[in-house]
């Protein structure tokens, strides 16, 4: 049944989700807001570039626009996705899998353009994608089936045939609702979310190359 695979990119395909953590607060930090409330990162986590800009500007009243909060935010973790950041364990087992079979694959990510072809070029596995879609190209978010449906047409499937690999809840839930076939993927910083994940996915792995078993 399934043909084709729409991965998400944090804290799926690579591990990244803690650098995202930290870079809410330094940010906060520097634009006045010393103790940052334990809250943000969490409802930052949910939000595509342009929502997290405006809930930025609106909670702590910041005298910025939401360009100019992008292109910082861009600024702060463009050394980390292009030196540091590691991929998830057994994501090239998982892709040499999916090329042997000849089931095509790509990314759907909130995660800035630039910064995931940074990535993913240093992985060398940039060009094994076959699409890399971003908020730039979806600006609602994973809260709205398009980018998921835009992947799809791509891929040249019905949504039915494709899954759709995520760590994050509310992306699974609109995943699942267009139709898709959907795996929760483990997190440690969506632990929290774990057992409504498990509940709410078709599938749910501890580690990406698992979804060999139902292929």
């Amino acid at each position: 049944m399934i043909k084709g695979i729409i991965f998400d990119l944090d804290g799926t395909v690579i591990d990244s989700m803690g650098i995202w953590a930290g870079i809410d607060r330094q940010f906060l930090r520097e634009n006045g807001i010393e103790n940052p409330p334990p809250d943000v990162s969490d409802n930052l986590k949910r939000m595509s570039a342009d929502e997290s800009g405006k809930y930025l500007i609106e909670r702590f009243g910041l005298k910025l626009t939401v360009s100019q909060i992008s292109q910082r935010t861009q600024e702060l973790v463009k050394e980390q996705y292009e030196k540091y950041i590691e991929l998830k364990p057994n994501v090239i087992e998982l892709l040499d899998f999916l090329d042997r079979k000849g089931i095509p694959y790509g990314i759907a990510t909130a995660t800035y353009d630039s910064l995931a072809k940074a990535v993913l070029k240093r992985h060398g596995i940039l060009n094994r994608f076959k699409f890399i879609l971003t908020d730039s190209d979806y600006p609602k978010g994973k809260k709205f089936p398009d980018i998921f449906m835009g992947a799809s047409e791509i891929l040249g499937l019905s949504p039915k045939n494709v899954l759709v690999a995520e760590d994050s809840l509310y992306a699974i839930v609109t995943a699942k609702k267009a139709g898709f076939v959907t795996a929760g993927l483990f997190d440690g910083l969506s632990e929290n979310d774990r057992s409504e994940i498990e509940t709410a996915a078709d599938y749910y792995f501890e580690t990406i190359d698992e979804i060999i078993n139902i292929l």
